[in-house]
């Protein structure tokens, strides 16, 4: 037996694999991506079918050199170039006009593009070895927690991608901020590592989309409460007035980051969702229901000072309660491991919606269907 290729030669052959028209996973400094040549339609295509994902959510066009901008977007104002000298390489994605060249099976039909310079190395290279143009979302079947370690890319892709790239654990854990360029004031569509005030710094104008501060549906836990908010997801719906063009960007419309045991969020002060929480858990023990708790040390202290035990089948911890990139590092991971251990509820407290913590709350709500139990 020889040696194991090095990396140059994995990102020789992972680069091959995407110029023919092929699938390769690789890590970004956010969460792991799915790749394929942006400019092939057919890989676009395959893109969309291996990952389950309805065609009209656009794909993130990742470059690993600034000027290649210009051959991705039809115009490129002032502040993208203002955004990218502040961020880039790094986890913000800026929509664009699109260059007529580009797919519209990598846009989901639109007339604008997603653009990101990702900062990790082993990243940049597989782009520049794919020729500068790699359209990836997250590499997990559509509407599953994103994939921030390599062996939940292979749990969920197997079979149908063609290389996977596993670098371990990503860095960052959530993915890119989305800033959309193409209105006439700037908007944050998806937050992320790179806050409102970060970018605020760089361009004092810019807005949050409304939908992000949108109030959550409330409900309690019983089933009809829970039936009648099952499309508070950032979903149309069957509103028959809903606006049924496509997202602008990817994780706006659709359900994302759900695992597979239900999320439920606590909303409240310490006392009172702990009180709560123990209540639902001691509940769930008696019905033989799977639970799991995702707790800051302040809670837990707490817990263990109302309950000798605490009657769940999974407590994750993530440190300090004021440490949301903590939380927004350790997010997808420990719902993906609740799946391993077969949790059929997650319970978790709301954080609050500012700083990154804007960012945590959102994968939140969208893995919880848009439901917050207000206490």
């Amino acid at each position: 037996m020889g040696d194991p290729p090095g990396q140059d030669e994995i990102l020789k052959k992972a680069g091959e694999i995407l110029k023919s028209g092929g699938l390769v996973a690789f890590p970004t400094e956010t969460v792991y991506g799915l790749g394929g040549d942006a400019f092939n339609p057919a890989s676009s295509k395959r893109i969309y079918a291996a990952k389950g994902r309805p065609s009209d959510n656009p794909l993130i066009v990742h470059i690993c050199r600034l000027s290649d901008l210009e051959k991705t977007a039809a115009f490129i104002p002032k502040e993208a170039y203002e955004l990218a000298e502040a961020f880039w390489p790094g986890p913000l994605t800026m929509i664009l006009q699109k260059d007529p060249l580009l797919p519209s099976e990598t846009t989901g039909g639109l007339q604008t593009v997603a653009v990101r310079f990702p900062s990790h190395p082993l990243a940049q290279a597989l782009i520049d070895a794919a020729g500068g143009f790699v359209a990836a979302p997250s590499a997990n079947t559509s509407g599953r927690p994103s994939p921030t370690v390599g062996k939940y890319v292979y749990e969920d892709l197997s079979g149908r991608i063609d290389m996977l790239i596993d670098d371990g654990q990503v860095g960052l854990g959530l993915e890119s901020t989305i800033v959309d360029l193409t209105e006439e004031v700037p908007m944050i569509l998806r937050p992320g590592f790179i806050t409102e005030a970060m970018l605020r710094k760089v361009l004092p104008d810019i807005c949050l989309d409304p939908a992000l501060l949108a109030k959550a549906v409330t409900a309690d836990l019983d089933p009809q409460a829970i039936k009648a908010s099952d499309t508070a997801d950032g979903s149309l719906g069957d509103n028959p007035d809903a606006d049924h063009t496509g997202p602008k960007a990817p994780g706006m419309k659709y359900k994302h980051y759900a695992p597979q045991g239900e999320v439920i969020i606590f909303e409240g002060d310490e006392k009172k969702v702990s009180e709560r929480l123990l209540f639902e858990l001691q509940k769930d023990r008696k019905k033989g229901i799977r639970s799991g708790v995702i707790l800051s040390d302040q809670m837990l202290d707490r817990l263990k000072g109302q309950e000798e035990e605490i009657p769940a089948d999974s407590v994750k911890c993530l440190g300090s309660s004021d440490d949301t990139e903590a939380m927004a590092h350790m997010l997808f991971r420990f719902l993906r491991e609740f799946d391993d251990e077969k949790i059929e509820r997650i319970y978790v407290r709301a954080v609050a919606q500012e700083g990154l913590g804007l960012a945590v709350m959102n994968r939140l709500k969208k893995a919880a269907g848009g439901r917050i139990i207000a206490l």
